[in-house]
């Protein structure tokens, strides 16, 4: 997979994909992680990118010949155009299931924006889809690029060394391949520590049990702290 990250702060991205699996996802050909400076495609003497919205109101906004500058020579940089996603807080909730997906594409192409946003002309012309991480607003869209990338790239076969590794990751798919739940609690070494003991099932070595332990606080969980994950129906066949 190659992603590429069009952002108006490139060194933001230098020490989060320079460590533990991102750093050897890339190192061993996962993954090719490219990030491009919008900025160097500006063409006045102040590499200004942002400008006032028509219309008036607060904030700059970001313009479109830059970007689209930019976005044309990276796009030139691969075959395969690729998914291209604008980071914004009006798109589509990121979850797992949108993980997962992105993950099976070739090309991921992530803008970033700053500012009170993008000129609308970017995603239209751009036919960008808009992902949010969260309904929250951030400075701009490096961090919530950041997760994408994370979430994106530990999916990618060979990432994190053992295939099964986020499998039983919270929000995969639950039990009976249905909602998705919170990962059951895990344990190591020692046994007991101040007090608290591991549960004697997963000391019992008998597995089937361990997996049907782990598959009841998954759903307990859950039903806890997380009831929106579940409907009705799905808890109905699940007790």
């Amino acid at each position: 997979m190659r992603i590429d990250v069009l952002t108006l702060f490139p060194e933001m991205f230098e020490s989060p994909l320079s460590y533990s699996i991102l750093k050897r996802a890339q190192e061993q050909g996962i993954v090719a992680i490219a990030v491009t400076n919008i900025r160097d495609f500006t063409t006045d003497k102040y590499h200004k990118v942002d400008d006032k919205p028509y219309g008036g109101g607060p904030g700059m906004v970001m313009m479109p010949g830059p970007l689209f500058d930019c976005f044309e020579h990276v796009e030139k940089l691969a075959p395969h155009r690729g998914r291209v996603i604008l980071l914004t807080p009006q798109g589509q909730r990121f979850n797992q299931a949108k993980a997962r997906e992105l993950a099976a594409e070739e090309r991921l192409i992530l803008i970033a924006g700053r500012y009170e946003g993008f000129d609308e002309r970017i995603r239209i012309g751009l036919n960008a889809e808009q992902i949010s991480i969260g309904d929250y607003v951030l400075n701009g869209g490096e961090l919530a690029a950041m997760v994408v990338i994370d979430a994106v790239v530990r999916l990618l076969p060979g990432a994190l060394g053992d295939e099964d590794s986020a499998k039983d990751d919270s929000f995969s798919v639950g039990a009976n391949d249905h909602s998705p739940l919170l990962e059951y609690p895990q344990y190591t070494r020692p046994e007991v520590f101040r007090g608290m003991k591991v549960p004697d099932i997963l000391l019992s070595g008998d597995h089937a049990k361990i997996a049907q332990w782990r598959c009841e606080q998954s759903l307990e969980r859950t039903r806890q702290w997380r009831p929106d994950l579940l409907d009705a129906g799905d808890l109905g066949e699940r007790r």
